[in-house]
């Protein structure tokens, strides 16, 4: 392979998937970010402002993307959120090219792609390990975020591909329904398997 070995990793909100990115991290496998891409394109002096700005008039400032003010803009509008969508994407993955670039020499690399199932991505990945908890583990870790409800969790959830149907379609399931030690031991062997198949 000319190219890094790339998994996408992915889970339903509040599996744990950022705590796996971040064992990741500490394994020194490089994690492409799409979240923290884009706040930091929709930041202050983001790139990615002006456009924003011309698109949904008053959504932006100082600080960078008003997100409660454009999210009520694009809420509910499909035309809204695709004119959003078509000025954040082409952005994203000119990041994660030049991210692929960055790290050509290593034998892995993650794409952390939160809609990978949702919005149809993957074309590019080699495998796809989902992160996974029991659901009622699932919802007392949401339920504890800060202004989190009930029935936001529940119109969270019909806008994700179901759980049971993320795991069937991965390549591996990342269990953090159990201790912290027992899922950092599955991440390490996932990671040395694949870098002992993709040497650099």
């Amino acid at each position: 392979m000319s190219r890094p070995f790339i998994l996408g990793l992915t889970g339903s909100i509040g599996m744990g998937k950022s705590a796996v990115a971040l064992m990741l991290r500490e394994m020194g496998v490089p994690v492409f970010d799409a979240d923290a891409v884009v706040h930091h394109l929709q930041g202050p002096d983001g790139v990615l402002l002006p456009a924003i700005e011309a698109a949904f008039p008053g959504t932006t400032g100082p600080a960078g993307v008003d997100r409660p003010a454009l999210g009520a803009r694009v809420f509910g509008d499909a035309e809204a959120l695709t004119r959003l969508e078509q000025i954040v994407h082409p952005a994203v993955a000119r990041a994660r090219a030049t991210f692929l670039i960055e790290h050509s020499g290593e034998p892995l690399i993650v794409f952390d792609i939160p809609l990978l199932f949702e919005k149809g991505h993957g074309s590019e990945l080699d495998a796809v390990a989902v992160v996974s908890a029991p659901a009622a583990m699932q919802r007392t870790r949401v339920l504890a975020r800060r202004g989190m409800t009930p029935e936001k969790f529940a119109q969270i959830l019909d806008l994700q591909v179901p759980d049971a149907e993320k795991r069937a379609r991965a390549d591996h399931v990342i269990d953090t329904g159990v201790t912290l030690a027992e899922t950092r031991a599955q991440v390490a062997s996932l990671v040395a398997a694949i870098r002992e198949k993709n040497p650099r």
